[in-house]
């Protein structure tokens, strides 16, 4: 038979044996906004630093800035980077400022710390997915239209790109999801480990 790992309680910090108990809620939301907000800052962070290089200089007019390919396929890697960096920041630092739990087997305390990563990750995407829409949105609103002449190639091409923009985030969130699960677990296992 398998042996059974407990979180025990350390001496030096519970000399009577006192817990606080693990009877309240497996969430900590507070932890979940701290890494929700450090995920938040890292991205917009890492995308003035990707605007910086270049990586936001697409031109709409022929033979001035970065072509469309170019830009998917250079803005699309940076912007995986950045969704992985930000997804690890935000799991690890909900899982290590989560508060400590006690008598609760290994294997719930890592599916907790995982969650609380995971939870940190959706927050964060949910809000930067928010405020992006809301600025597309907006930004369309005193808009002149525009009478266009468009190929069926230019049309085609958009289309393309477009394709090649949604395949990237599609990759971008579901590895991101995984990455602020273990950033989560990893940040909690430290948590346990010094208290």
């Amino acid at each position: 038979m398998a042996s059974e790992h407990y979180s025990s309680v350390d001496p030096v910090l519970y000399p009577n044996g006192v817990t606080s108990g693990s009877g309240g809620s497996a969430m900590s939301w507070s932890a979940i906004m701290a890494g929700t907000v450090g995920a938040i800052a890292l991205t917009l962070t890492l995308l003035a630093l990707g605007s910086a290089f270049g990586l936001a200089s697409v031109s709409p007019w022929p033979g001035m800035g970065a072509k469309a390919d170019t830009f998917s396929v250079g803005a699309g890697v940076w912007l995986i980077v950045t969704q992985w960096l930000a997804a690890a920041l935000g799991g690890y630092v909900a899982g290590r400022t989560r508060t400590r739990w006690q008598g609760l087997h290994t294997d719930e305390v890592f599916f907790r710390d995982t969650v609380h990563g995971f939870m940190a990750w959706a927050t964060a995407t949910v809000v930067v997915a928010a405020v992006g829409v809301s600025a597309a949105a907006l930004s369309n609103i005193g808009a002149a239209p525009v009478d266009l002449d468009t190929s069926r190639e230019a049309i085609d091409a958009a289309r393309k790109v477009a394709a090649t923009v949604a395949g990237f985030t599609a990759l971008s969130l579901l590895v991101g999801a995984f990455i602020g699960g273990v950033g989560g677990a990893v940040g909690g296992r430290l948590r346990d480990r010094h208290p």
